[in-house]
């Protein structure tokens, strides 16, 4: 028998994940011919399916197959993490980064150190923190005399290497959580050609100080774009030095490379000291980490995006970033700081209470999906999607799924065009969807499908997958 591979998100090769807890289950009833033919064109067998479908509000199932079997939700484990946040923070919850000043301010000068104060803000990006500075500038602030100094210590975690999920350091979703996330610590490589002089001209936004990038790439004749990337033998080891060895093909137009800085530990550092000097401000120390004394007062607190538009963004892109950090935040106490095992604490005791699942139903890790540990049954997201629908926040978490066959990852769901709100799930072993189906008539229903097999990146397996809504369509609903 052929080695399995274990992939990301990207189809790159990565470590096994730890064996199905179901793996000596007995075997389930045979599945509707539909959704039993198309897994069997996908090479999948019935037993690799797990399946829950009821009518909202409704625990009594239209279908149901190895639903209460553990298995690998990947991105699905982000409803979970949605409901919860949901339920306990509320929509309107937002992250509040504190700005404090150790100095009196001197016409225009600060004698003293500016201080900022992370809680996990996740959308802390380069044009919010631009904002930050610029309200900084209106205290009448040019010319810092002491330090910026940063408070990083409301998450408590072990340093992580970026890459040690699947060896991919440099792809945006590995990068790790951090209470002061400045641009989630990822930067965009843009490549426009310009023929006249035979060359691409490259730059990197946002700036970071001490950054250097080629100004230019030599451009490869023909109008295939193939895989340009690789073309390019970009080398980020040095992360104050990106070298560019190879060609950009004229053909592929403008590109942008989303990359995670080589160096995360200088990153933020390197971006205040570029976005201070763009704004016209000098600093005379230097960037260094430390905590706020616990009797200092904010001289103001900039807000992140309300808790629902983070949501949003998460589910309709699928943000790993996003997703870890709004679980950690789960376990922030008011004067404490988070650590992983206070949010699988507070999301596994939530999801026992409010929807229902036994301990033995869910397995958490950091509430993103991208984890070889997470588990889940279909039985108990089905629950959790239950939950939902019965809450006061339910229009939040139902308008941050894509929409199935046209938005973002719910594309490919076209049986269900327009029709349903679908979360999905990618890894190499697992295709899934779960969300809310609108049927004709006006009922609507709870689907949880997940697929966790060798096969499962394979397009044929997607479709099986739409399959199971396609059959909800088609099929009349004769559950009692």
């Amino acid at each position: 028998m052929a080695a399995v591979l274990w992939l990301n998100q990207t189809g790159v090769q990565a470590q096994p994940p730890a064996p199905s807890d179901a793996a000596a289950a007995p075997k389930a009833p045979a599945l509707p011919e539909p959704i039993s033919a198309a897994l069997a064109r996908a090479h999948i067998d019935s037993d690799s399916l797990s399946l829950w479908i009821a009518a909202v509000g409704r625990d009594t199932p239209r279908l149901a197959h190895q639903a209460e079997r553990l298995v690998h939700p990947a991105s699905l484990m982000k409803l979970v993490t949605s409901s919860v946040a949901l339920d306990q923070l509320g929509p309107t919850y937002v992250w509040n980064t504190g700005v404090y000043l150790d100095g009196p301010i001197d016409h225009g000068v600060l004698r003293g150190s500016l201080w900022l104060r992370g809680r996990g803000d996740p959308k802390l990006v380069h044009e919010r923190l631009w904002l930050l500075l610029r309200q900084v500038r209106q205290l009448g602030i040019y010319d810092i005399r002491g330090d910026i100094v940063l408070d990083r210590s409301a998450f408590q975690i072990t340093a992580v290497d970026p890459g040690a999920f699947d060896g991919e350091r440099y792809k945006p979703y590995n990068v790790r959580p951090d209470a002061l996330q400045l641009n989630q610590k990822a930067m965009l490589l843009s490549l426009r050609p310009d023929p006249a002089h035979g060359v691409a001209q490259v730059s990197i936004e946002p700036p970071l100080q001490g950054v250097k990038v080629p100004a230019a790439v030599t451009l490869a004749p023909g109008t295939d774009c193939g895989d340009w990337r690789s073309g390019l033998q970009a080398d980020f080891s040095d992360p104050t030095h990106i070298r560019l060895a190879g060609r950009y093909p004229a053909g592929c137009g403008s590109k942008t490379w989303p990359l995670a800085y080589a160096d995360p530990a200088s990153y933020n550092a390197r971006l205040l000291s570029a976005l201070w000097g763009e704004l016209g401000g000098k600093l005379r120390g230097r960037v260094r980490e430390a905590a706020v004394p616990p009797d200092w007062q904010p001289v103001f607190e900039f807000s992140s995006p309300t808790l629902a538009e983070v949501v949003r963004d998460m589910n309709k892109y699928s943000n790993n970033v996003i997703a870890q950090q709004l679980f950690l935040t789960l376990g922030l106490t008011p004067r404490g700081s988070a650590t992983w095992d206070a949010a699988r604490e507070a999301a596994s005791s939530r999801v026992q209470e409010r929807a229902g699942c036994r301990a033995d139903e869910l397995r958490i890790d950091n509430g993103s999906g991208l984890s070889r540990d997470e588990r889940i049954t279909s039985h108990c997201l089905a629950r959790v999607l239950q939950w939902a629908w019965a809450s006061a926040w339910m229009p939040e978490l139902v308008a941050s799924l894509p929409l199935a066959g046209i938005e973002t990852t719910a594309r490919r769901a076209v049986s269900a065009s327009g029709r349903a709100h679908l979360k999905t799930g990618s890894l190499g072993n697992v295709a899934a969807l779960a969300g809310y189906v609108d049927l004709p008539g006006g009922q609507r229903q709870v689907v949880v499908a997940i697929i966790n097999h060798p096969q499962a990146a394979s397009d044929e397996a997607r479709a099986a997958l739409d399959a199971v809504l396609r059959w909800m369509f088609e099929e009349k609903d004769t559950t009692p």
